[in-house]
C-alpha cells in the first residue's frame, strides 16, 4: 500500500474541513512528512488557491460572530487555537460590537438564569464568558427589567 503524499493528505483534510496554514502544516508533521514536502504542499495548495488564511479566517469569523452566543473575545480565541495569526483575527472584528455582544450576553442569561436570580452571579458568569463590563452590566439590567415588566 502506497502512503499519501503530504499534497494528497492536506486535501484529504482540507476536503473534510477549512484548516489555518499553521494547523495544516501541524497535521502534516505530526503524520511524518518531510519540511521539505510540506512545503511544496503547501505551495501547491496556495497556487490552486485551496488555502488562503485571510479568507479562511473571515469566514470561520462571521459564521461565529452570526451564529454563536460566544462572546467577540471568546470567538478571537478560538480562532486563534485553531491556528490563525492574532492580528489576521483582529482584522475580522467589527469596529463596533456592543450591540452584538449585548444581544449575545442576554441570550446567554435567558438560557442560564431566572429572572430572579442573584445579579452577581449573573455579572460573573457574563465575565467568564469574554464580555466587557459594560456589555455586562448592560445585559444583566435589561434583562431584569424585561422580567419585572412580566410581573406588572
Amino acid at each position: 500500500m502506497n502512503k499519501k503524499t503530504a499534497l494528497m493528505y492536506a486535501v484529504d483534510l482540507l476536503a473534510r474541513q477549512e484548516q489555518s496554514e499553521r494547523r495544516l502544516r501541524e497535521k502534516l508533521a505530526r503524520k511524518g512528512y518531510e519540511e521539505e514536502e510540506i512545503d511544496a504542499a503547501m505551495a501547491r495548495l496556495h497556487e490552486k488557491h485551496y488555502l488562503n488564511d485571510e479568507e479562511a479566517c473571515q469566514r470561520q469569523f462571521d459564521y461565529l460572530y452570526r451564529e454563536s452566543r460566544s462572546s467577540v473575545r471568546q470567538i478571537c480565541l478560538k480562532l486563534q487555537q485553531r491556528g490563525f495569526e492574532g492580528s489576521l483575527v483582529r482584522q475580522c472584528v467589527p469596529s463596533d460590537t456592543f450591540e452584538r455582544e449585548q444581544k449575545a450576553a442576554l441570550k446567554n442569561l435567558r438560557l442560564k438564569f431566572k429572572p430572579s436570580a442573584d445579579q452577581q452571579k449573573m455579572l460573573a458568569s457574563l465575565y467568564r464568558q469574554g464580555f466587557g463590563t459594560s456589555v455586562c452590566r448592560e445585559a444583566v439590567e435589561e434583562f431584569t427589567a424585561e422580567a419585572e415588566e412580566e410581573n406588572l
